[in-house]
Formats: C-alpha cells, structure tokens, sequence
C-alpha cells in the first residue's frame, strides 16, 4: 500500500527517516512530505497558508496510482484529515499519530512567533509528558532539523465539509496521554474534540509515549503504520 507521511510543525520529510525503511521492508511504498515553505530556514514562509499545506498533501495522494493511507503527525493530521476530505475515492484510510482530527478554533498562535515564522520553542514550553522520552541525543537531532513553520500554516481555519469523511477507516494513536483520556475528553464535548465525535469507523492505540515517538519509538510507530494498512 502507499503510505504518506505528513509531518507535524517544525518537520520535514528527514523527521521520518527512521520509519521509511522499514515501512518499505513490510512491502508498502512511503512517501515522506516536506510541506511548503519548510525546504530550509532561509526559506521565504510569509505568504505561505494552511491551505497550501493541504493542497501539497492532495498533490501528493494525486501523484500515487493506488488507494493510500495518510499518516499525520501532530498538527500533520488535520493535513491528512482536509486532503482526505478532498480525495475520498482515493484515500483508505487515516492515522492520527500524536494526533487529532480537529483543529483548534483561534486565529493566533499557541506558539511564539517571530515575525512570520513560528520556530521550534524551547523544551521547556512543552508539557513534562511530551518530551519525557526525548534523550539529549534526539532532543539535539529533532531542533537540528527543525525548520519555523509558516504563521499562517499555524493560524488559518479549514472547513472538512463532506459527511461521508466520517465512514473512513481511522487510527488514532495516543502518546503523551492515552486512550481513555482522549475518549473522555470526546464525550464531555471539550473543545478540540469535535471532528473525533463524528467519527464512525475508529480504531484506539495506546502508545504510551512522548509527543515525537516517529523519533523515541521507531519501532512500535512502524508497527501501528502497518497494523493500520492491514486494517484498510
């Protein structure tokens, strides 16, 4: 099966380096993204929008022959969620690692800001939780290859629109926080959780992990890839 892998803010294609062989290995064919404006850090991001992000993803399952599977990491899912909204005969099924459906209803960034960039915070901004498996090592690697992602790629709304989006196969892989916790959140309605009410045809699998395992777990990240692909 082909298998796209979106990923979240800050990555690039490189994030998956450590998935893609393995993927490869099992008998699918990956294909890993880098999103407009995130070639490099010189690179020009100021008009660079959400949508664009999405119509790169759609390019993307446009250019493959075969049904897919779309794989979004962090804010990468809600990419995956509005391309697969955009190609519903064409794409299989959907993974949310670290992920949601959703998109948070703000216009300003959860993130600080440097013009029309928003860059890497530093560790200590996130949750204990989401960076509890990252050693040194990985913490150097990820901020080595991390590129700001474009302000408005951060900011800007989607409309998922078609009801039939809710009838695909999807897997959501929780990390910093499990299953249980995400389901309980869905049915006290909290913001956020929205697009994973609507849901229909929902896998849960609990990774106990930080925020970035693509990085920290390779091996259970593959693993949850595939069981995926058989499932679709």
């Amino acid at each position: 099966m082909d298998i796209l892998l979106i990923p979240g803010l800050w990555l690039t294609a490189r994030s998956w380096d450590s998935v893609v062989p393995p993927l490869e290995e099992a008998g699918h064919h990956a294909h890993a993204l880098t999103l407009p404006g995130m070639d490099s850090v010189e690179a020009d991001r100021s008009t660079v929008t959400r949508q664009q992000h999405v119509d790169a993803v759609v390019a993307a399952v446009d250019a493959t022959d075969g049904p897919l599977l779309l794989v979004g990491h962090s804010m990468g899912g809600v990419l995956a969620w509005a391309a697969a909204a955009a190609r519903l005969d064409r794409v299989a099924g959907v993974v949310f690692l670290a992920s949601e459906p959703g998109i948070p209803d703000q216009s300003d960034s959860m993130f600080p800001v440097d013009g029309c960039d928003v860059p890497l915070p530093a560790w200590e901004f996130f949750d204990d939780e989401m960076v509890a498996d990252l050693d040194d090592d990985l913490r150097t690697r990820i901020r080595a290859g991390s590129v700001p992602s474009p302000l408005h790629a951060v900011t800007d709304g989607l409309d998922f629109g078609d009801d039939r989006l809710y009838d695909l196969p999807v897997t959501m892989v929780t990390a910093e926080y499990d299953a249980a916790q995400l389901e309980a959140w869905t049915a006290a309605g909290e913001s956020g959780t929205e697009e994973i009410a609507k849901l229909r045809n929902l896998t849960w699998v609990d990774l106990h992990s930080g925020h970035w395992p693509q990085f920290s777990r390779v091996d259970d990240t593959v693993r949850v890839i595939v069981e995926a692909a058989e499932r679709t």
